[in-house]
């Protein structure tokens, strides 16, 4: 029977008393009866000293009721660890999927197996890779173009592809409709279109009141009311909506007074609030058109990838058990390779071998294992057992992955922030207006900060996190390597536990296809994991959409101070010019 070690997790007894063991191995179908029972069978019949299983020490602990670990908060800035708990969710969503649709449980032949190792007294030895060291190394073998597939199955896993279409079309329409009002349209001439021919100060004037209060109201609301998780299960009805809309309430109320008794203060004047109001129509009937262009072309394009009435009748009619036959297995192992070669190297090749290295040493130390795996790892770990000295050294599968050597995205992300500092530093070395340069700097800082901080707090991040997301947004924006999302998500992992089991729950909450989304949406965002995600990717949103601004609006507003766009950028480029000339100067 097998010691256990401090952490729960089995160790195989002392050696027999032999100079050599052997090993038989089981290949199964995961979510497969017939795998369950020849499990069973197997052990029952070989009575082995060990029964290995392809598991980890996480996954043992969680099929045994226990906790795994949590996500380590230094892992988040590595900018790989939520896109590799998205690659996870989707291989364990199709898992259960499976699972369901053949009535048997995910990893039901690993249970049976230790299950009856237990019963008969055998030890159990556990020969798979952490997970997250898999996973790793399996998302950054990934190209950008094989891990867009991979997340957007997760999408169309989850539900049709034309609300999928549709989410993302509305999605990008939104954002590009919002740069198009602000930026471009007042570029092409186009802002009379997009403000309805409105020219009433009335209208404006009341518009622009309720646009400002709304902004600052809000604001207000995300600056003061507390995190989510301190109000309980009080859903999206609680503390947070509640003190939001008063916040929203007290702006637009008082923005109101000020139109209505025209009580101006300061750069707050009637203009100032007509252009606000002008700015704002443009803004929604922008973002509108851009919703219903997008959202439509989406939902062509999502019906475009549903699945035809062949492909469901197919599905229907698999037989699950075919997952342990041995050309289907091939098949569908080289059909993965052609997707993915380096991911497939990462979830197999390497797995493989990393099993086979276990098991090798097992036999070494004179055990007879029945090792049970995957059907698609069985001939991979038989070749190397057959031939041990064709298997790789430990070292070299183990540890985290750095990726590819060469990446296109690194060299644009280190020259955009290189190039940035020395412009800067010629900028400040020519004397170019020292005020202007302030003001630039300062509104660099505070779009980027506000907009990613607004969006990590509305997706429900702590105060202390969504400061710091929005305090080194302004960064993260000159280089596409950093992302405030990150460092949000670092401060939020120190107070909100997050770990692989979050994934289950996630799987339990979309199995209900009767759950309205609204609802749904809600639920899953009590689950951490998501929440984390949710606060990662907006706060990365809200600083993508203050750089595009900065550039469409705030630029040519300064520019406007000293005779427009072309002025400003004239005078930067010649007090760029002018120190580059000098520096040249000293080497010649």
């Amino acid at each position: 029977m097998s010691d256990v070690r401090e952490d729960g997790t089995p160790r195989p007894p002392d050696p027999p008393d032999r100079d050599q063991g052997e090993i038989t191995v089981v290949g199964t179908a995961h979510v497969s009866q017939a795998s369950v029972d020849e499990v069973r069978e197997t052990i029952e019949e070989e009575s082995p000293d060990v029964v290995a299983v392809e598991l980890d020490e996480g996954r043992y602990r969680q099929m045994k009721g226990g906790t795994p670990d949590d996500i380590e908060a230094a892992d988040l800035l590595s900018g790989n660890t939520v896109f590799q708990f998205l690659a996870y969710w989707m291989l364990s969503y199709v898992q259960s999927q499976l699972g369901d649709r053949f009535d048997v449980e995910p990893g039901a032949d690993m249970k049976a197996a230790i299950d009856t190792a237990e019963r008969n007294g055998l030890g159990v030895a556990l020969v798979d890779r952490d997970i997250q060291v898999t996973m790793q190394r399996f998302w950054s073998r990934l190209t950008i173009g094989e891990k867009a597939k991979l997340v957007g199955g997760l999408a169309f896993g989850v539900t049709k592809p034309t609300t999928v279409g549709l989410s993302l079309g509305a999605g990008f329409g939104a954002l590009f409709g919002l740069l198009f009002a602000i930026g471009l349209a007042p570029m092409l001439g186009m802002t009379g279109l997009l403000t309805l021919g409105i020219s009433s100060s009335t209208i404006l004037g009341t518009v622009g009141a309720v646009a400002i209060g709304l902004t600052a109201g809000a604001l207000f609301g995300l600056l003061f009311v507390p995190s989510l998780d301190s109000l309980g299960d009080s859903g999206l009805f609680s503390g947070f909506s509640l003190r939001l809309l008063a916040g929203v309430v007290l702006g637009v109320g008082a923005m109101i007074g000020v139109v209505a008794t025209n009580t101006y203060v300061g750069p707050l004047s009637a203009g100032a609030v007509e252009h606000a109001g002008a700015l704002a129509i443009r803004t929604i009937v922008g973002i509108l058109a851009g919703v219903g262009i997008f959202g439509g072309l989406g939902i062509v394009l999502g019906g475009l990838f549903a699945p035809s009435n062949e492909q469901v009748e197919d599905f229907d009619d698999f037989d699950i058990d075919q997952l342990t036959d041995g050309d289907v297995v091939t098949a569908m192992m080289e059909e993965f390779r052609r997707f993915s070669p380096g991911g497939a190297e990462a979830l197999i090749d390497e797995r493989d071998a990393f099993i086979a290295n276990r098991l090798h040493a097992l036999r070494n130390e004179g055990y007879h294992v029945v090792a049970v795996v995957g059907a698609g790892h069985r001939a991979g770990i038989e070749q190397y057992l057959d031939n041990p000295t064709s298997l790789p050294p430990i070292e070299s599968i183990t540890g985290t992955a750095s990726g590819r050597r060469f990446s296109i995205a690194k060299v644009v992300g280190y020259l955009m922030m290189i190039g940035f500092v020395a412009f800067f530093g010629l900028l400040l070395m020519a004397g170019v207006e020292n005020v202007l340069l302030l003001k630039l700097f300062l509104a660099w800082f505070f779009v980027n900060g506000i907009f990613a901080f607004s969006l990590a707090r509305l997706a429900g991040a702590r105060l202390s996190s969504a400061a710091v997301g929005g305090g080194v947004a302004w960064l993260t924006s000159i280089n596409p390597l950093l992302a405030p999302g990150w460092f949000a998500g670092y401060m939020e992992l120190r107070h909100r536990p997050v770990n692989v089991s979050d994934i289950g729950v996630l799987n339990d909450l979309l199995d209900d296809t009767e759950r309205p989304i609204g609802e749904l949406f809600d639920e899953m965002l009590d689950v951490e994991l998501f929440r984390l995600i949710v606060i990662v990717a907006l706060t990365n949103v809200g600083s993508m959409i203050a750089s595009a601004l900065f550039i469409l609006a705030v630029i040519p507003w300064f520019g406007g101070e000293i005779g427009g766009v072309s002025e400003l950028l004239a005078q930067l480029m010649d007090g760029a010019g002018n120190s580059l000339e000098t520096i040249v100067g000293l080497f010649e």
